[in-house]
């Protein structure tokens, strides 16, 4: 059975939803953040090194595997998935996009944003020295998503992927940012992905 370890807002929302939308069985143990400090508790360090969320644990023919990092969460739990849904066909156009959106959403999106997320916590005065390198790479990037889903109704195509949870979570934390405002496009789709029953049970697990 697989074991998803849940950090209460976190990236591991993105598990819960993947397995919704799959209708797969698994366990859920959930962890919580302290109230002060809003970290995450020393009991996700005891099952992986780097103490964050997602994790997952599974047991298979070769014995216990634990994993951390969304995106190889997201592949081995499709890796799992009898009717391989959620994934283009291998190879194909759309299994590239699908790819690049899925890293996109962590890698070039993720660093800005995250970056944006934690600079804001600080007490500040004046510019500083990253302002530039975010308020550019934030044009850049959302430039590029507006593009795209202009074009298409999904990141990888027509169809809805595990690239959409991927990157459906960070553009959520960009709106909390403020950093979709002027995005018609992107909000109309994180608007309309938000309506899935599948979204909307495993946003109602915090």
């Amino acid at each position: 059975m697989l074991t998803v370890h849940h950090l209460n807002q976190s990236r591991s929302k993105r598990v819960l939803w993947l397995l919704a939308e799959l209708d797969m069985p698994y366990q859920r143990i959930d962890h919580q953040r302290d109230a002060t400090t809003h970290l995450a508790p020393a009991s996700l360090k005891a099952i992986h090194p780097l103490g964050k969320a997602p994790v997952i644990v599974d047991s298979g023919p070769d014995g216990e595997i634990t994993l951390c990092e969304s995106s190889t969460v997201m592949e081995y739990i499709l890796d799992k998935d009898a009717e391989q849904r959620l994934r283009p066909e291998a190879g194909s156009k759309e299994y590239y996009q699908y790819m690049e959106w899925s890293h996109f959403a962590e890698g070039s999106l993720g660093l800005p944003v995250m970056c944006k997320l934690f600079m804001g916590m600080e007490t500040r005065t004046g510019d500083q020295p990253m302002d530039g390198y975010i308020a550019k790479e934030v044009a850049v990037d959302f430039a590029y998503i507006e593009s795209t889903l202009a074009q298409s109704e999904y990141f990888a195509g027509e169809y809805f992927t595990a690239a959409d949870i991927m990157m459906t979570t960070m553009l959520e934390i960009a709106g909390s940012l403020g950093l979709l405002k002027g995005q018609e496009k992107t909000q109309a789709y994180v608007a309309k992905v938000q309506q899935r029953p599948a979204y909307q049970h495993a946003a109602s697990m915090g």
